[in-house]
């Protein structure tokens, strides 16, 4: 039975909450304040999170961004605030997916079994034996089989999201890539998003592959691509 843990001061949204996913057949846990769920998280045993953004200790953007420095765990943010800014910020950090209240539990319910079965089908990550890369340029390798990329033989810490992005533009060296080909790459699902979005994950990237960032350049009023020469 999978785990689901609920992080919403609102006790009347998480007893709802709550219902719905085990009438659904999940096992839920419930706890008010961020501190608490980061360390929940940290014991192990979450298959996934729903964070709501405003809470008391340490607001959502915190928990995603501690939980985001050990785990790929999936995230999904439940928040008020409906500007685009927000909801940004919120992928920024490393959250999967949002829902603005008020929301239905059943969609709810819906996208975390998304989220779910996509967890599932990744292999943990594990060394790979010789000669498993598929791709590497510039200290950059690609190990699709362990959802693994690798800058300088050290593991970047992706989200699923992150590393669906990654490889694809590194698989495909100088071809330009729009926005909604790039979104359509990151949300299976092909639900309604923006793809400001898609910038909201370059830039994640980018600060993620430090000096290499460069090998991601941004093509002027269409999207990206990935140039390899430039990540020396």
């Amino acid at each position: 039975m999978q785990h689901i843990l609920i992080v919403e001061d609102d006790s009347k949204i998480a007893a709802l909450l709550n219902d719905y996913f085990v009438a659904a057949g999940y096992r839920c846990s419930h706890v008010a304040d961020g501190l608490a769920a980061v360390e929940l998280v940290r014991t192990g045993g979450v298959d996934l999170m729903l964070l709501d953004l405003m809470l008391p200790g340490l607001d959502g953007i915190g928990v995603c961004r501690a939980v985001r420095g050990f785990s790929q765990l999936p995230i999904i943010m439940l928040t008020a605030r409906v500007t685009e800014l927000d909801r940004l910020l919120g992928l920024e950090t490393g959250a999967d997916d949002y829902v603005c209240k008020p929301f239905s539990p059943r969609e709810v319910v819906a996208r975390a079994r998304v989220h779910l079965r996509r967890s599932a089908a990744m292999p943990l990550p594990m060394p790979a034996p010789q000669g498993m890369a598929t791709s590497a340029a510039a200290g950059l390798v690609v190990q699709r089989a362990q959802m693994r990329i690798t800058l300088d033989g050290q593991a970047l810490v992706l989200t699923p999201v992150e590393f669906r992005l990654l490889a694809e533009l590194i698989a495909q060296p100088q071809r330009v890539y729009s926005r909604q080909q790039l979104l359509d790459l990151s949300h299976e699902d092909q639900r309604d998003t923006s793809d400001r979005t898609v910038d909201s994950h370059i830039r994640n990237l980018r600060r993620k592959l430090g000096a290499r960032a460069e090998c991601l350049q941004s093509v002027y009023g269409v999207g990206y691509r990935y140039e390899p020469e430039r990540c020396h």
